[in-house]
């Protein structure tokens, strides 16, 4: 997983986060990494595969009805 340093922070904003953080019952690390995902991945947002689908239905695409075998699958073997 990656990681980011934010330099020059100031105080005040810190002192937000921590207080939004405990408010929320998380640490201010998860504070900060829910903000990020939220801000860069709302949950408003269009995906890409209901987008394509939206874009076949009105090209007058055909509706596929696949049925996944739910069995499950043998190991892979290296040998």
């Amino acid at each position: 997983m990656s990681s980011i340093t934010v330099r020059n922070l100031p105080e005040e904003t810190h002192r937000a986060l921590r207080v939004r953080a405990a408010t929320a019952g998380r640490s201010t690390e998860a504070e900060v990494r829910a903000i990020l995902d939220n801000a860069v991945r709302p949950d408003g947002r269009i995906k890409l595969g209901s987008l394509l689908a939206e874009i076949g239905q009105q090209a007058g695409g055909a509706d596929l009805d696949i049925v996944r075998d739910p069995s499950p699958t043998a190991p892979l073997s290296f040998e």
